[in-house]
């Protein structure tokens, strides 16, 4: 096994040997295994080592085991004990989803602290097939039936083409120790009724059955690169883009034959996970919406529109000061005294500097505010100016008015209020310039 692990490191990770890595080590047979295998190879590699506290003697004795082997090999070792279960009380969620959270944010604070430039697991096959038969139980797209990556950002699986058998033999033919975890023979998990129960089924039926399924993730590897290059392609003729969200065409989208799998690719990665409900979208009346964690899709007559949820309140003001000579959030402004007026626009407003007191305020719409449209005669309510300009529950939530004690100077990158524009009896030009 020694040799094909460096023949891989050789072709796949080449660039390994000139790295700096930290190594993720249970004190378990495949982090031991990998342990030996890198060490062999003089790689430059540290250890971490994460207590969690749920088996109580068992967990202590894991991480003196794994400080000993350490020693022995003169491999640098860093060890976090972590209070596991008080974590799962406050944040209500699975233990393994607190720990496998714990585990990584650890890994990359050392990462950024120590100067590594990797982190290694030692995930091999059988976790990658156990990975895909969780997924396939679940319900998922290519992504989840593609097994467990090679590399992901930082994190690189160097044993993934090694099956849990190939890694007992080496352990066994290299007098290697290691720790047994008792977790590990518990029904309790989904993954170890799989390993236990169906998987040895599989392998029963064809003694092939890890080998047949490497190739099913290359061949699903492939289509997965297939779709991924037609979601590409199909992307700029369906999709805009402007500064805060994301535009879909849903017209154009209906024309593909595939039009729920292009939206999947494009939308798997801002966290949806309702996809009838997203799909359903399509055909929807305008003004409903679908959430994930961070977005919203929202139905806006013939479109989709996807944008970040917004931080910040209805009742949030900012205020500038007369000093103030440009404005960097929540938007971007510039202000400035000019002699004349030139180039006038949605963009950039004219105003008489004598009807104005400072300071002014940026705020958001409220229900019952009107202004007086800027070559009008007459107030309109916004509400009224919204519907008529078509504005989206989108755009109507990403407005910024710039009020004097109230009233609206400007429908910011909109529409300029009549009653501060500039007239022949102004002597003190103030231009006001929204950067998108």
């Amino acid at each position: 096994m020694f040799e094909q692990f460096q023949n891989h490191i050789n072709t796949k990770f080449p660039f390994l040997k000139e790295k700096k890595f930290l190594l993720a080590f249970s004190g378990g047979i495949d982090s031991m295994v990998l342990v030996h295998l890198c060490h062999r190879l003089k790689l430059d590699i540290a250890v971490a080592h994460c207590n969690f506290q749920l088996r109580g003697k068992e967990s202590n004795e894991d991480e003196i085991f794994v400080k000993l082997q350490c020693d022995k090999l003169n491999i640098p070792v860093f060890i976090q004990k972590f209070d596991t279960e008080t974590f799962v009380k406050q944040q209500k969620l699975s233990i393994q989803v607190v720990a496998r959270n714990l585990r990584y944010e650890w890994f990359y604070s050392l990462l950024a602290n120590h100067n590594f430039d990797y982190i290694l697991t030692a995930h091999h096959l059988d976790d990658s097939l156990e990975t895909f038969l969780i997924n396939f139980t679940r319900g998922s797209g290519l992504d989840g039936l593609t097994g467990i990556p090679e590399q992901n950002d930082k994190i690189i699986r160097p044993l993934l083409p090694f099956s849990r058998n190939e890694i007992e033999i080496f352990a066994h033919e290299n007098k290697i120790a290691w720790r047994e975890d008792s977790s590990n023979t518990s029904d309790k998990y989904l993954r170890n009724k799989l390993r236990h129960h169906v998987i040895p089924i599989f392998k029963e039926l064809n003694p092939s059955f890890l080998a047949s399924f490497e190739n099913t993730i290359g061949h699903l590897k492939q289509t997965q690169s297939l779709a991924a290059d037609a979601s590409k392609s199909l992307y700029s003729k369906v999709i805009t883009e402007d500064e805060n969200q994301t535009i879909i065409d849903v017209v154009k989208l209906l024309k593909q034959e595939n039009h729920n799998a292009y939206l999947f690719n494009w939308l798997q990665p801002f966290g949806f996970s309702d996809w009838l409900a997203v799909y359903d979208l399509i055909h929807s009346q305008s003004g409903k919406q679908v959430h994930s964690e961070s977005h919203t899709l929202l139905k806006n007559r013939e479109t989709l529109l996807l944008y970040p949820k917004q931080d910040i309140t209805n009742d949030t003001v900012y205020w500038i000061q007369k000093e103030q000579s440009e404005v960097n959030f929540p938007l971007k402004l510039s202000i400035c005294n000019v002699d004349d007026i030139s180039n006038p626009s949605s963009h950039t407003i004219f105003v008489d500097e004598e009807k104005l007191q400072f300071p002014l305020t940026l705020r958001r719409w409220k229900e019952g505010d009107v202004f007086h449209p800027f070559g009008m005669t007459g107030k309109k309510k916004l509400s009224k100016y919204f519907k008529d300009e078509k504005f989206s529950l989108f755009d109507k939530a990403n407005i910024w008015l710039l009020c004097f004690n109230d009233e609206i100077i400007w429908i910011t990158g909109k529409r300029q209020d009549e009653r501060f524009k500039v007239t022949d009896a102004t002597t003190k030009i103030l231009q006001i310039k929204y950067i998108p």
